[in-house]
């Protein structure tokens, strides 16, 4: 019997649980010439800001063991090149996109949801959390107040598209911001994004990006948010969509047991642009072996542990 992947995020029904990372796939055009991208459950694309951006200074990349920093800072041509010249392009493509904005402030996130109200946008990523910028990013999703309140406003401006909120692990207890997501209006949280890390280049003395730090990303993270989305799910009412680490079908099902409903393949696409696709035909394989017919069977099957009671 052919398993069946399919998932629904909010109002969005999806094909199979398989997206990619925002700011690890562009915008789908380049990776359309390796592989048919109209597979993938959805394409998650680079953040749009509302005016272009050239970034943060070179270098931007640096090899970390298990991972990588990335300093890019959100290098984009801008809200209106996006939708004159790209999306006309990557609506073509055949997959769900899942558009992703990062603001200034308040006002900026509002004004890039509403202009998102177009056809060929299936949802909107809010990117909360940003861990390479100079301002806002991770300040913006490490306060619960600000989470809650971009999420209404956006919601507000998006009466036709769902929101997802991205938020940064770097929080004391990220039930408390996904908490003030979901009460503001989110149909799904993205968990997570990457984690401010550093490297440096001894002999010379000086970091290895440009920026300084970068947002540390791969294999490395799986473990750290894996354990954020078991946190999470016990008391999330809204699906989570996995970000970290996810290199096969394998890192795949230990998220879907976690509680996760789809998942972002992001830095593995660096390595082997078909890493998507890899991931999605080896899934079938793995629910068999964990013998389930359906993905959604499989989300939230993690046996959690008895605890032992303390005595004094």
């Amino acid at each position: 019997m052919r398993a069946d992947l399919s998932v629904r995020i909010g109002r969005l029904t999806l094909s199979n649980p398989v997206l990619t990372a925002s700011g690890c796939f562009g915008y789908g055009l380049e990776a359309a010439a390796a592989f048919d991208v109209s597979r993938l459950g959805a394409i998650v694309l680079k953040t749009l800001t509302a005016k272009p951006r050239h970034g943060n200074p070179p270098p931007r990349i640096a090899e970390t063991p298990a991972g990588m920093l990335n300093a890019i800072g959100l290098e984009n041509p801008g809200i209106e090149a996006f939708l004159t010249e790209i999306l006309p392009k990557s609506r073509k493509l055949g997959a769900p996109l899942v558009a992703s904005v990062a603001g200034k402030d308040l006002a900026d996130y509002a004004a890039l949801t509403g202009a998102l109200q177009v056809p060929g946008i299936s949802a909107i990523e809010l990117n909360l959390s940003c861990p390479n910028l100079n301002a806002g990013g991770i300040d913006f999703g490490g306060d619960p107040a600000f989470v809650r309140e971009a999420t209404r406003r956006c919601r507000k401006a998006s009466p036709r598209r769902d929101l997802w909120v991205k938020l940064t692990p770097h929080v004391a207890d990220i039930r408390v911001t996904a908490r003030a997501a979901w009460e503001a209006g989110a149909a799904a949280v993205t968990i997570a994004n990457t984690y401010v890390g550093m490297s440096i280049d001894w002999k010379r003395g000086v970091p290895r990006t440009g920026h300084g730090t970068g947002g540390l990303s791969g294999p490395a993270i799986r473990p750290l948010t894996l354990a954020l989305v078991a946190k999470l799910a016990p008391e999330c009412p809204i699906p989570i969509v996995a970000s970290g680490g996810i290199c096969s079908a394998e890192d795949a099902m230990e998220y879907a047991c976690a509680g996760a409903s789809a998942f972002q393949v992001g830095t593995a696409s660096f390595r082997d642009p078909t890493a998507c696709l890899g991931i999605l035909e080896s899934l079938p394989g793995c629910l068999k072996q964990a013998g389930l017919a359906r993905w959604r069977d499989g989300i939230g099957r993690l046996k959690r542990p008895t605890r032992a009671k303390e005595t004094l």
